[in-house]
């Protein structure tokens, strides 16, 4: 397991195109792999993102096994001043010297996308400042690879101990992780780590080819980039919604007096199987006629209730009906009460009802059951006026 600082170059040298599609760009892929390898590779590692350009040197994330701080460390990214290589690795060293885990190797991997302005000398004293700490240091030199091979060089051979410590070399031209991902700084040491097969540790399950799902970086590192990044923002969406998912489902304690070996009461939700819900599915199926047939004699009842309620309303409306038409014609000039004959003329003269019923205040003559009122009174002055007659000739 291993502990490890990645040093950004984020100066203005890294807006340049010589490595596409920008130096910053190709090297912040390159983080986003080689940080996904290093956790990846084993459960207990831990990776840390530092900046080196800008105001000074700025640790971004310290050293953690999330891969999602890093990935959202890298998209917050400026570019703006010059690199300073000497503060950054000292920084770096510190960082590491503070890591949680103490039996964590220490390793430090430099980003060199710009020119070093410090001379030689220097940069040899602080290397054998990392050696003596037990810090490894793994270079990737791109873009001015020209006027610092002579320095990274000296640097390298200062810190190097065991061959823990690598130097790569990128011309431009070249795709950047490309070329990273068949070096020591990605396979690790004894080509155990990322794509490697050597523990077994980094193999994803790639069908037995030793390399993490099944394809080989160094023949297509543009699909085994765009693999391992899909995989990465799953995982995080996954952690995320179960996350949420377990806040939302928080099991509520048990009532005080309430044992494990008690059921739990009837308010209290229970998780049921598929076979279960299946089970209550048809016990609810079975039991949908019976609610059905005791609630017959209430509907029934219901009806009656109703019906008789109407009944009441109905009379209740004739009365008062018969009031209006009087008062109306009244008011037209009859002032006395209008007989039986009169109004069942008026009844069964539409127009003069209307015209009537139109007079007074509130009253809508085409309402449905005014009409049917109306016309259940007709019915009942024509049945009376027959009756009448009946008796008239039965004399």
């Amino acid at each position: 397991m291993e502990a490890t600082v990645i040093c950004v170059d984020n100066s203005e040298w890294t807006r340049n195109s010589d490595y596409a599609p920008t130096r910053f760009q190709a090297q912040a892929d390159c983080v986003n792999l080689l940080a996904g390898a290093k956790t990846q590779a084993n459960a207990e590692n831990t990776v840390g993102v530092l900046t080196m350009a800008g105001k000074s040197p700025r640790v971004l994330v310290t050293p953690t096994p999330d891969l999602g701080k890093i990935l959202n460390a890298m998209q917050d990214l400026d570019i703006e001043g010059a690199s300073d290589l000497p503060s950054s690795v000292q920084i770096a060293q510190l960082a590491l010297k503070h890591r949680q885990n103490k039996n964590q190797r220490q390793r430090a991997v430099i980003f060199v996308g710009s020119p070093i302005k410090e001379d030689k000398d220097k940069l040899v004293k602080i290397a054998k400042k990392m050696k003596k700490n037990n810090v490894a240091v793994d270079i990737v030199s791109f873009g001015s690879e020209e006027q610092n091979t002579e320095k990274l060089e000296a640097f390298h051979e200062a810190v190097n101990s065991g061959d823990n410590s690598h130097l790569v070399t990128v011309p431009p031209g070249m795709i950047l992780s490309d070329s990273l991902f068949g070096s020591p700084i990605f396979q690790g040491e004894g080509a155990a780590g990322y794509g490697g097969g050597g523990d077994g540790e980094a193999a994803g399950g790639g069908g037995g080819t030793g390399f993490e799902f099944g394809i080989d970086p160094s023949l297509d590192p543009e699909l085994a980039l765009a693999l391992r990044v899909s995989m990465e923002e799953e995982r995080a969406r996954n952690t995320a919604a179960g996350v949420a998912s377990g806040e939302a489902s928080e099991p509520v304690p048990a009532a005080a007096g309430q044992t494990e070996g008690q059921p739990q009461s009837a308010d209290t939700p229970v998780p049921m199987d598929e076979d279960a819900l299946l089970q209550q599915a048809l016990a609810m199926s079975m039991q949908v006629d019976q609610p059905e047939e005791a609630a017959q004699p209430a509907a029934e009842t219901t009806s009656t209730i109703a019906s008789a309620k109407q009944d009441e309303v109905m009379e209740d409306m004739d009365e008062e009906l018969h009031r209006a038409l009087q008062m109306s014609m009244q008011d037209h000039g009859d002032t006395s009460a209008a007989p039986s004959g009169d109004m069942q003329q008026i009844l069964e003269d539409s127009a003069a009802l209307n015209s009537i019923l139109g007079t007074l205040p509130g009253v809508n003559p085409e309402d449905p059951a005014l009409q049917a009122s109306l016309q259940a009174s007709l019915r009942d002055m024509q049945d009376k006026d027959s009756k009448d007659k009946e008796k008239k000739d039965s004399k």
